[in-house]
């Protein structure tokens, strides 16, 4: 109400730096401090005396996608925290699509934990959130898709590491969605391409740069990859790699371009074939998120009723 955010909600809530991206609503959630169903009545009320649109839906959307994840834990019970998920053993050894050989290395899950992979994205995020206990919704679908499916480390060491360093940490959301992100729930997998998510939702590397100072001085077409430095610019930089900032722990994807969307990269990613990223990549929108390259390619606006 006092910002007017809302209005905007559905441009900004990709961001990663700042207050207003989002609502910031989840901590209090998950405590029992604040009811979803007061932040659906506010929603329509703020419908009702200022404007209704996909931003003042979406954040109601949201709130049954927690619920969601509270009935879907419900239904299948502790199979949310075991390693084949929701998916089942059966479906693993039968060789569903999903299906993949998980491991553990405690170097690559410690380097993932302290922010030290050697991918910005990543360790910008791990960093924020041993530091304040949060990280945006950007931030963790990325994280995830990183240690789980680029490293193959068994993911429930990550939610584990999520259940440990969160403040909105609640058992559904989390292990639900880790599970999901793992792909062990049998839907649609969603590998992330870091460094293409890097430069579409943090365009300026200004996210990568206050979380990774080593960065600071690395110009924007090389901080998402730096790696790619020469060792004259490593010394120009003042980012030595492997002394300053790690080198990456696993090799740098090299996507196969098939119509310029990569390996996918989830929501966020986009199979589109156009510059930008699919349907919307270069339309001009001021409410985006500091950084934000592109708008996301989502669902249409839908309707809600709640008594």
């Amino acid at each position: 109400w006092d910002k007017d955010q809302l209005r905007v909600y559905f441009d900004t809530r990709n961001g990663m730096l700042g207050a207003d991206y989002s609502t910031k609503f989840s901590p209090w959630l998950a405590h029992g401090c604040l009811s979803p169903r007061y932040v659906a009545r506010e929603c329509r009320r703020y419908e009702g005396a200022r404007v209704a649109n996909k931003s003042t839906y979406w954040v109601v959307f949201e709130m049954l996608w927690r619920d969601f994840f509270k009935f879907f834990a419900q239904k299948q019970g502790n199979n949310i925290f075991f390693l084949d998920g929701t998916l089942g053993r059966d479906a693993v050894l039968s060789g569903h699509p999903n299906a993949r050989r998980w491991g553990m290395n405690k170097r690559t899950l410690a380097a993932w934990t302290e922010g030290r992979t050697g991918y910005p994205l990543v360790d910008a995020n791990m960093r924020e959130l041993a530091a304040t206990g949060f990280q945006s919704n950007r931030g963790r679908q990325n994280v995830c898709s990183f240690l789980a499916l680029d490293t193959n480390t068994d993911w429930r060491y990550g939610a584990d590491h999520f259940e440990t360093e969160l403040l909105d940490y609640d058992p559904y959301s989390n292990w639900g969605n880790w599970c999901a992100g793992a792909g062990m729930t049998g839907g649609r997998l969603n590998r992330f391409n870091i460094v293409k998510q890097s430069k579409d939702y943090d365009q300026d590397g200004e996210y990568v740069r206050h979380w990774c100072p080593e960065l600071k001085d690395v110009p924007t077409e090389l901080v998402h990859e730096p790696w790619k430095m020469s060792n004259e610019q490593q010394t120009q930089f003042g980012c030595r790699l492997g002394v300053d900032y790690p080198n990456p722990i696993i090799e740098p994807f090299s996507p196969k371009h098939r119509g310029g969307g990569g390996r996918g990269g989830g929501r966020g990613g986009g199979r589109g074939g156009k510059k930008g990223g699919g349907r919307g990549g270069n339309n001009k929108n001021p409410n985006r998120s500091r950084g934000q390259r592109q708008d996301m390619k989502s669902l249409d606006k839908g309707s809600y009723n709640f008594k």
